[in-house]
């Protein structure tokens, strides 16, 4: 009993510690958005701004046009998070719930793209959308989450529907439901917490995308976020304090998100994989 309280106490130590490692780097950037130049890099730190320069955040926002920013990388994540949540679902259905030839092999081909590193794709995927005219455009962000939404998302939702019994899926072909009409009607309502786990993923995703972004815009008006703040870095490399403004109201909403969906988020990923 004893040996039992000394390894949950040093296993809620170990969690507590990890915990602050996560924590300290973004108690920093809240604390560097709202001081002085000179008050950042001071010796020992100062971690209670004195006093509060609230201004910070309007002197960051107004500098470049984050607006414009912000509406296009809101235009990127909805279209994302839509097309990855319908085409992923629909594609694990078809591997989870539909018996046809070749089902586990053509998804194992599929699951061994998922080794393949970004930079071995990103050349061939380039040269693909600037001969289809789509360079400086945001259709290369926002397209290719409607042929499948992601190998690692279909993984992810084909496991959890291979924990629904297969006793509904038999109940409705005895009353006359077709196989669209029982993903529609059975699978994707009893799947909320499994799509809302890919739709955070999704979300997170699209939000803090760079490398995306970088490599298919060229136009100012096109930029999104992220690369707003490299833009912003590069302009105003001098002025940290108004780059941790900016960078701590473009992490909020991925902050807020979490918090609202952390619930299905854990609970997505309790049950995916209970049954392979």
């Amino acid at each position: 009993m004893r040996t039992s309280k000394l390894a949950m106490a040093a296993g809620y130590t170990a969690l507590v510690l990890i915990s602050v490692m996560f924590i300290v780097p973004f108690i920093w950037l809240i604390r560097s958005s709202l001081m002085d130049l000179s008050q950042i890099f001071t010796m020992p730190p100062e971690w209670i701004p004195k006093p509060f320069h609230w201004d910070n955040f309007h002197k960051a926002l107004t500098v470049l046009p984050f607006d414009v920013f912000f509406k296009n990388t809101i235009i990127i994540v909805f279209g994302v998070l839509i097309g990855t949540v319908a085409t992923s679902s629909i594609a694990a259905f078809g591997f989870s719930r539909i018996r046809w030839k070749g089902r586990d092999t053509v998804f194992a081909i599929l699951m061994t793209s998922m080794m393949l590193p970004f930079a071995v794709t990103m050349i061939p995927s380039f040269l693909g959308w600037k001969e289809l005219g789509f360079y400086d455009t945001l259709y290369p962000l926002i397209v290719p989450a409607y042929f499948g939404g992601g190998i690692f998302n279909i993984f992810l939702l084909r496991q959890f529907y291979l924990t629904i019994p297969r006793d509904f899926d038999e109940a409705a072909f005895v009353d006359g439901a077709s196989y669209f009409k029982i993903y529609l009607k059975i699978i994707f309502p009893l799947s909320r917490s499994a799509l809302i786990v890919v739709a955070l993923f999704s979300f997170l995703g699209s939000w803090n995308d760079f490398m995306g972004p970088l490599i298919y815009l060229k136009s100012d008006r096109l930029f999104t976020l992220a690369l707003g703040l490299q833009m912003f870095q590069g302009t105003y490399n001098a002025q940290w304090d108004l780059l941790m403004a900016a960078s701590a109201v473009v992490v909020l909403p991925c902050v807020v998100v979490f918090l609202i969906g952390q619930r299905y988020f854990l609970e997505g990923i309790t049950l995916t994989g209970l049954k392979g």
